[in-house]
């Protein structure tokens, strides 16, 4: 069980193939990492993609950035190489916490980024 390369990293979302695992592990390994950060399931969505959530949402438009929220999606799916791929993408802009909760939102998806990497 390994990560073998990154795909696609920019400041909203990143790819990670993975070799070694199958997908159910994969999304068994991507909740723990995300409930390990503070994350909570909320949904699913149509595309297959599991949204996770932390932090509060009303306070985050109430007080700004004071108050840190971030909602992402992940997506895991299968190529046809068999290899493992997971999806993280944001689902929050941090537009609600001005200029600083958008850098909040970078920081956090490049510090995911890292951690699923190395997990």
């Amino acid at each position: 069980m390994a990560f073998i390369r990154n795909d696609i990293a920019t400041g909203d979302m990143f790819r990670h193939v993975y070799g070694g695992m199958t997908k159910s592990e994969l999304d068994d390994r991507a909740a723990q990492l995300l409930s390990a950060w503070g994350y909570k399931r909320v949904s699913d969505t149509a595309q297959g993609a599991a949204v996770y959530e932390k932090g509060n949402r009303v306070a985050r438009l109430l007080l700004g950035a004071l108050v840190k929220y971030f909602k992402v999606s992940v997506k895991t799916s299968v190529s046809p190489s068999d290899e493992v791929i997971c999806e993280v993408r944001t689902e929050s802009s941090g537009m609600s916490g001005g200029l600083i909760g958008m850098n909040q939102v970078k920081t956090e998806m490049g510090n995911l980024n890292a951690a699923f990497r190395d997990f």
